[in-house]
């Protein structure tokens, strides 16, 4: 299977809506630019064989395989995700895809139905500041489409230490939230952790029909939020909340 895949947002309206969070917050698109591009250059001057371009691409290519091309049904877990809910997922075949830290409900399931929460999750969508979730993600060596925007450099880089120090380094695939093209990196809209997960997978090629969000909440911040300011964490519950309607998903 070919691995020259370039993984472009659905709809423009999901890139629209990152120029139109930055004008409403007042956040300055060169600093979006700035982390995307030393994120970028950090990740390909690293010694990390899977973390080259070229086996980035293969990492889209695997998820693709896994996600797309056997007609998965796949559950998005969200921040405000509960226990019993993925126990009833794990009841289907349906695979798992996290948002940052929401992936820390696995660890609060007892061990054998835990072990199985984690064989089903293919990758996380993570800006970096899912907490202890997110880095037990990334020691059990989860593939993590890792995302840059202006005020997450520390975050980042951060994570891509404990990443470099584990046995077998996570694989990568690397998205940004600015309007211009960046290669090895990629723009499939979207603005928090959760609705950008979605518009990672529609950009894939997951049918939105396959596609169920579990824990997504817009009136309440989630258990599983990672280091956040409560109320400006409400105010982008409902940017997202905008993106699903773009994205015509239900929750």
């Amino acid at each position: 299977m070919s691995t020259n895949i370039e993984l472009l947002s659905v709809n423009n309206k999901l890139i629209q809506i990152q120029n139109d969070v930055r004008e409403f917050f007042n956040w300055d698109v060169k600093l979006d630019e700035d982390s995307a591009i030393e994120l970028l250059s950090t990740v390909e001057n690293s010694s990390i064989d899977v973390w080259t371009r070229s086996q980035r691409l293969v990492t889209l290519a695997n998820l693709r395989r896994r996600l797309v091309l056997r007609k998965t049904k796949i559950a998005v877990l969200g921040a405000a995700v509960d226990k019993s809910e993925v126990i009833s997922t794990l009841e289907s075949s349906s695979l798992f895809v996290a948002a940052d830290g929401a992936v820390g409900v696995f660890s609060s399931l007892p061990e054998t139905i835990s072990e199985r929460a984690w064989s089903r999750l293919a990758c996380i969508v993570s800006d970096a500041d899912g907490g202890d979730g997110t880095i037990v993600a990334v020691k059990k060596s989860i593939p993590v489409i890792l995302h840059a925007h202006g005020d997450n450099f520390d975050s980042w880089k951060n994570l891509l230490k404990v990443a470099s120090q584990v046995p077998h380094p996570p694989r990568l695939v690397l998205t940004h939230q600015t309007p211009d093209k960046i290669e090895g990196m990629h723009n499939p809209g979207g603005f928090t952790d959760g609705d950008r997960a979605v518009c990672f997978l529609v950009a894939l090629g997951v049918p939105i029909e396959n596609i169920s969000l579990l824990g997504t909440r817009t009136d309440l911040v989630g258990k599983w939020s990672g280091i956040t300011n409560p109320k400006e964490k409400m105010i982008k519950l409902q940017w997202m909340d905008k993106v699903f309607k773009i994205l015509k998903i239900n929750y």
